[in-house]
């Protein structure tokens, strides 16, 4: 009768103790929203939680105690560069055609997640269709529009009329480019970014929003009490204006966390902040009490060692610090796992999904960092590297131990390698040679 009766019981147990997580699994209604804000020209040292004591940035600060602060992520030295290589998670050794230009025939970012059920949105700093000038140099080869590369709506700066980008901006949406009198651009953006979440709260959306600030020309913002009488063509491009410009950057990216927990979708909304390149070359700021001068356009540190903070309310475990080094390649494959729990096929990325490491799984962290810069921007001198936390290897064959020399004025010969090292330097060659 034991072995009857149980017979009967089990069935029923497994029904009750199966039935509740089945019910509530649902996979749609669980991808995350991804906000991807790209602050320009801001370098690690501008960022309070990073060390840095010149400019105010407390909701960054709050970012990275409720979330996870990266030590060592390394964007390229310059704007273009890194915005191809953010958005197609590839090397510009295989797909940079030109400054202010995104290939037409790239796959970017936006295009995966309208694949995986996301609405799309940018707005900020377009520039990758090009203009004749950038069009010329690239050998008549055109960039790409907001909607060819995966967006459902924009409003943008730069697509192919210049015009401010700060007081009385020229911006481009989906109904034509317009100037908005005496308006601050980046309070345009957020708005934008406001009622784009406010359509689409209960559907998972996709937003990058690549900043304008802190961009030189270095102005008043509306912060400033000289805005209002500020004279658009007068030129003024002073660097005492570019504290206010990061503070002004940072209570935008308060205001944009700020509405999503007023939509109650902050449990479900993973938000990465990050730095284009590095500080602008005219800025000099403290960090770590000591003086460091923006390096932009170059490739040492202080031209490519940039902030990046990633926020996901109740995932994401609060004050993380992560060590591990982060290349642009990497953010593609990080969202599209976050979006679709899936790796992408490695033959279609070169970056390495840091998606786990927010969850404490460090096992396939990066070893080494590589880049490929050719702008054919500029006086810039192309250059290609291979390099960790601490050592740096050139193409042209010089070695630089970063933790003694940050600056790279003291390149280092073979005699000077310890033999400790010389298995590493010996991977980094394998790795230029591979691209």
């Amino acid at each position: 009768m034991y072995w009857m009766r149980l017979f009967f019981i089990l069935p029923f147990l497994c029904f009750f103790s199966c039935k509740q997580p089945i019910k509530t699994i649902k996979i749609d209604n669980q991808k995350p929203n991804i906000i991807l804000i790209m602050a320009d020209d801001l370098g690690y040292e501008t960022i309070e939680a990073y060390g840095g004591a010149s400019y105010k940035t407390p909701h960054l600060n709050q970012l990275a105690k409720n979330g996870m602060l990266f030590k060592h992520c390394y964007s390229t030295p310059l704007c273009t560069p890194s915005r191809v290589q953010i958005m197609t998670g590839k090397y510009n050794s295989r797909n940079y055609i030109g400054f202010g230009l995104l290939d037409s025939s790239e796959k970017t970012f936006a295009h995966y997640m309208k694949e995986a059920g996301y609405s799309t949105f940018i707005t900020g700093k377009w520039q990758l269709l090009g203009n004749k000038h950038q069009q010329q140099l690239a050998g008549g080869r055109k960039g790409t529009t907001p909607e060819k590369a995966g967006f459902d709506d924009y409003c943008l700066w730069q697509i192919d009329e210049k015009g401010s980008r700060y007081k009385s901006p020229l911006l481009t949406d989906k109904k034509g480019s317009k100037e908005y009198p005496n308006r601050f651009g980046s309070d345009i953006f957020v708005e934008r970014i406001e009622s784009f979440m406010d359509q689409n709260k209960d559907a998972p959306m996709f937003i990058y929003y690549p900043m304008v600030l802190t961009h030189d020309p270095f102005v008043p913002t509306p912060s400033n009490s000289n805005f209002k009488d500020f004279d658009t063509k007068s030129k003024v491009n002073d660097t005492l204006y570019f504290g206010e410009m990061v503070s002004y950057m940072d209570r935008l990216v308060g205001q944009i966390v700020k509405k999503t927990e007023e939509l109650k979708i902050q449990n479900n909304t993973l938000i990465l902040f990050v730095g284009d390149n590095g500080t602008d070359r005219d800025i000099t700021s403290m960090v770590d009490g000591t003086a460091l001068k923006g390096h932009k356009g170059f490739t040492t540190s202080a031209g490519t060692h940039v902030p990046l903070i990633a926020y996901w309310n109740g995932k994401i475990q609060k004050g993380s610090i992560n060590e591990n080094l982060i290349d642009f390649t990497d953010f593609l494959p990080t969202m599209i796992e976050a979006a679709t729990q899936k790796k992408l096929e490695p033959s279609l990325t070169d970056g390495v999904s840091f998606y786990p490491q927010f969850f404490g799984n460090n096992d396939s962290a990066r070893e080494w960092i590589f880049c490929h810069y050719d702008p054919n921007w500029g006086n810039f001198t192309p250059k290609r590297y291979v390099q960790n936390k601490k050592w740096k290897l050139y193409e042209n064959g010089e070695y630089y131990n970063l933790e003694n020399d940050i600056l790279e004025k003291h390149p280092l010969d073979e005699t000077q390698i310890p033999d400790s090292v010389k298995p590493v330097i010996s991977k980094f060659e394998r790795v230029l040679s591979k691209y």
